[in-house]
């Protein structure tokens, strides 16, 4: 019994913790339609995060490429496409970084905050942080 309890109590401590970190995957909607149409995984590389699109809901943008990207991102397939690049932590935010919008092909400087277990603040900016935009992406179910 003993153990029964103790292997439930990990389980629960272990959900826990895995849920108050921005690693993992995120859903990420269209601003335009409100309906989910990628997953973004959130991963940690040299102690900075980044973020990848490892999911595209369309069947009609599958092969989609970012056209209007420029540099190394020029025509890029954007299923797999670095989106977030070096965020560092920050006490509870993760910043310095850059985010992508491959919908334009425009770079922004940005922030991330877990606001929730299962929500994340994104912000993208110009300049100073108030003119910007800002987005929410909700924790995808594994």
């Amino acid at each position: 019994m003993n153990k029964t309890i103790l292997t439930f109590v990990f389980l629960l401590l272990t959900i826990s913790i895995n849920s108050q970190t921005i690693f993992g995957k995120w859903l990420s909607t269209n601003d335009d339609t409100g309906e989910i149409d990628s997953v973004i995984e959130m991963y940690e590389k040299d102690g900075k995060a980044y973020a990848k699109v490892i999911e595209i809901k369309d069947p009609n943008r599958q092969t989609a490429i970012c056209e209007k990207c420029e540099g190394t991102n020029k025509n890029k397939p954007i299923l797999g496409l670095e989106i977030l690049t070096g965020l560092e932590k920050d006490d509870d935010e993760w910043s310095g970084g850059e985010i992508l919008d491959p919908r334009n092909g425009n770079v922004y400087k940005c922030y991330i905050k877990l606001v929730k277990p299962n929500k994340l603040k994104l912000r993208g900016f110009i300049g100073f942080s108030l003119l910007g935009k800002t987005k929410y992406w909700t924790r995808a179910k594994s």
